[in-house]
């Protein structure tokens, strides 16, 4: 079979754009790297505000707020269930949820580590002070 150079150049085009977005070869990276962290700082305004509630102990806006996170999606280090806890970070302009997210581990109040989430658990970004 024969290509011409249009379709050719077609055909060249979207293999580096595949390859570039990481497309077919993408793999999903188990755990969350140490490298990958937010400063409390960086943290949208309604991040740092759940960040100083979870450390206080609440209250909280939503039912669902410090009810087990089971880490179905296996992106954070392995625990037994109950270690991890999620808490909503409210997103301006919506009525629900929305997707941002902020999972602890430990104990409530004093956890031995939080992550935050901008894309509903698809990633993790450790938190640090």
């Amino acid at each position: 079979m024969r290509l011409s150079g249009q379709k050719l150049a077609i055909v060249g085009f979207l293999l580096v754009a595949v390859l570039s977005s990481g497309g077919l070869l993408a793999k999903r990276s188990v755990g969350v790297e140490s490298s990958v962290t937010v400063s409390v700082g960086e943290l949208p305004p309604q991040g740092v505000k759940t960040y100083e509630l979870i450390h206080q102990g609440g209250p909280f806006a939503y039912e669902k707020d410090g009810t087990v996170f089971g880490n179905r999606e296996r992106l954070l280090p392995v625990q037994k269930r109950g270690y991890y806890h999620e808490y909503t970070v409210t997103t301006p302009g919506l009525s629900h949820r929305g997707v941002r997210r902020i999972v602890c581990g430990g104990q409530p109040k004093t956890p031995d580590v939080c992550y935050y989430t901008a894309d509903h658990y698809a990633s993790f970004r450790r938190i640090v002070p």
